[in-house]
């Protein structure tokens, strides 16, 4: 129900008695512990928002002075009554958020109140702890409004008489309550389009046929069937979620309708007309025992043959992931010739198949993820297959090869990713034929590759040859960098962004200099000792180096052309030497550079990791001394000692002048004359 604030947003906020905020004819009085609305605001306030306050009744005269008031919130306040009177000066009231209050207390007073509003579009009251025959009571009056939400509170059950009056409602949201059974509850509403009934406890939806209806919304439930009526009305549905349920087949859905978006994720479900082991179950029915009342009727249904009395022409959006699919009906997707998106992720398809009779012209995203996929069958002929492919997703599977030439028929193709599959690339001309391997010579539309942990053996050749790739994930490949690393000359122009994560590098394994377009490197979970040299003429703009083996950076790393451009470095969980720590405090210095892991990055000193922002005094006195010349060292030490010697020999000799010279005349002397 928010509003938006309209063409006076760059208007500054002037003060307002009470503490409220006023902007043209906005007042805003969120959070300032009123009990009451002020009396003082400004009588041609057209919008107020009371929010966050510990307001519990809303009098009579509360809002008397406000005469053209069309927008009011008192979210999460303490309302637990709107007195009869309280709108009867605010005719013109159209928004109303009653969001997180106590309105179940007097729910009848405050219904008496919401009545004397004929104007009213907008209603919210979400969160009040309301049940089904409160609502029915609050709303029972309320003819104009357009939408209603009635969220997060304790409805279980709903039927005809709770939203009869509502015949100008477009929206309904109902979610998050307590709904298990729901019986003819929105037959009345004619004009309804957007309906949620999002977590609830609904197990079937069986007879849907609200015609009126584009937006439907019923995802985490528990519904086991969905099944529409069988009639030949054009319904107006453009959307309808039923994910996160146990759906155990594929929905029944109206013969015409407008649907372009089908939610089914994480559901049960799975198709029936071929079992695993090559059953048929093509001419099998089943029953369904519908009872309404006293009536009983019985409804056949051929469950795997059903898709084809459901229209799914104009379908654009299919998201079948986290299902138990494990393989497609004959001529399932020839149905939908407007797919665009199609999400089979998380599934149990071992094979897929393509072929001209599925084109599949207009799709453009392709997710067969995480299934078991040990076979891509594509019958190529005379026409194109997936030629508006743009983003192919096979990652994490159990593929080898792909077709060969298949790439030759998606001519728009920009992302492939086929990381966690055993599969290699097509190091040379004419190899796609005897190998088992991916080629991708020669497709220029691809930007974006992704081979992580696809257990890569030194790639011979010229795998990537005639592509323009901006972006290359090579992460989690122990020996990818082993061997000739000539491949690396045809992504020199065109490279940006290139992860190397986890490939067993060492410091002088790979010169990076060539590749100039780089502006992104992930070199972390590596072996890197020193730091790689070749690194200091590029212009990355982020560099990744956790989990290393490094004591430093250069001491100039902020210097050279690297440094300048960099705009974030990773350096944590490396053991830095503590005492050489000038380029952490010149990574510091640097403009516009972040250290986004800059709290976990620690060094170590003795047996201790310390944070080196913050480097105790006593270990930076043991630094000092660890860094002194070493020359200079020892003169200090050897002066003393020195000195101490020189002394000595001082005191010594003036001890034992007089015998000494006594000795060296009775030695070396003559006899004196007389």
């Amino acid at each position: 129900l928010a509003v938006g604030w309209g063409s006076g947003m760059d208007a500054a906020w002037a003060p307002s008695p009470g503490g409220c905020e006023l902007v043209q004819s906005i007042m805003d009085c969120t959070g300032r512990w009123l009990s009451s609305i002020p009396v003082n605001l400004r009588g041609d306030t057209e919008e107020l928002f009371l929010d966050d306050n510990t307001i519990q009744v809303l009098g009579n005269a509360s809002l008397l002075l406000y005469h053209q008031l069309w927008h009011l919130s008192l979210t999460r306040n303490r309302l637990e009554l709107i007195e009869p009177g309280a709108f009867l000066s605010s005719q013109g009231l159209e928004v109303l958020s009653l969001t997180d209050n106590l309105l179940f207390t007097n729910y009848s007073l405050t219904a008496a109140a919401l009545s004397a509003l004929p104007a009213l579009r907008m209603l919210d009251l979400a969160g009040n702890q309301l049940r089904e025959d409160m609502v029915s009571v609050l709303v029972s009056n309320l003819s104009s409004l357009e939408s209603l939400s009635v969220a997060r509170n304790i409805i279980m059950r709903l039927d005809s008489s709770i939203f009869t009056n509502l015949t100008e409602l477009l929206e309904l949201n109902l979610e998050k309550n307590y709904i298990f059974e729901i019986d003819n509850a929105f037959e009345g509403l004619q004009r309804l389009q957007r309906l949620n009934i999002a977590y609830n406890y609904l197990p079937c939806l069986v007879g849907f046929g609200l015609t009126q209806l584009r937006v439907l919304n019923v995802s985490n439930n528990v519904i086991e069937w969905f099944l529409t009526l069988e009639i030949d009305d054009l319904f107006e549905l453009e959307v309808l979620d039923l994910s996160h349920n146990r759906l155990l087949f594929f929905p029944v859905l109206p013969r015409r309708s407008k649907l372009h978006s089908l939610l089914l994720q994480d559901n049960r479900m799975s198709f029936y007309q071929r079992l695993p082991n090559g059953t048929s179950l093509a001419n099998v029915t089943m029953q369904f025992l519908i009872i309404d009342g006293n009536s009983t009727n019985i409804t056949t249904v051929r469950l795997w043959d059903e898709l084809c009395h459901s229209n799914l022409s104009s379908l654009r959006l299919l998201d079948m992931s986290q299902n138990e699919v494990w393989g497609l009906p004959d001529d399932f997707l020839a149905q939908m010739p407007a797919l665009t998106h199609l999400k089979l992720n998380q599934n149990c398809l071992e094979a897929f198949h393509l072929s001209e009779e599925d084109p599949l012209a207009m799709l453009t995203e392709l997710d067969l993820s995480q299934n078991q996929l040990v076979e891509l069958g594509v019958k190529v002929g005379v026409g194109d297959i997936l030629p508006s492919l743009q983003l192919f997703n096979l990652s994490t599977n159990r593929l080898q090869a792909l077709p060969p030439g298949i790439f030759t028929h998606t001519r728009k193709i920009t992302t492939l990713d086929l990381s966690r599959n055993r599969v290699h690339l097509c190091p040379q001309p004419g190899e796609a034929e005897s190998l088992a391997c991916v080629d991708i010579r020669g497709v220029e539309t691809l930007t974006h590759l992704s081979l992580a942990g696809c257990g890569l053996q030194g790639m011979g050749g010229r795998p990537f040859q005639g592509t323009s790739l901006i972006h290359l994930d090579l992460s989690d490949n122990r020996q990818a960098l082993s061997g000739d690393l000539g491949w690396l000359q045809d992504l020199v122009l065109t490279l940006q962004v290139l992860s190397l994560r986890n490939t067993s590098l060492s410091s002088t394994a790979v010169d990076f200099s060539a590749l100039n377009s780089l502006v992104r490197l992930d070199l972390s979970g590596n072996s890197l000792a020193a730091f790689p040299t070749s690194l200091g003429t590029l212009r990355l703009r982020s560099l990744d180096l956790r989990d290393n083996c490094l004591p430093a950076l250069p001491l100039d790393v902020v210097q050279v052309p690297l440094g300048r451009s960099l705009r974030e470095i990773y350096l944590s969980r490396n053991p830095y030497n503590c005492c050489t720590l000038g380029w952490w405090d010149a990574l510091q210095q640097a403009e516009g550079l972040r250290v986004p892991d800059g709290r976990e990055v620690t060094c170590s000193h003795g047996s201790r990791a310390l944070s080196p922002g913050a480097l105790p005094e006593p270990v930076l006195r043991s630094c000092r001394w660890q860094t002194a010349d070493l020359a200079l060292l020892y003169l200090v030490l050897a002066l003393p000692t020195g000195l101490t010697l020189l002394v000595a020999f001082v005191v010594i000799f003036l001890m034992l002048k007089e015998k000494l010279l006594k000795m060296v005349k009775t030695r070396c002397g003559m006899s004196s004359p007389y």
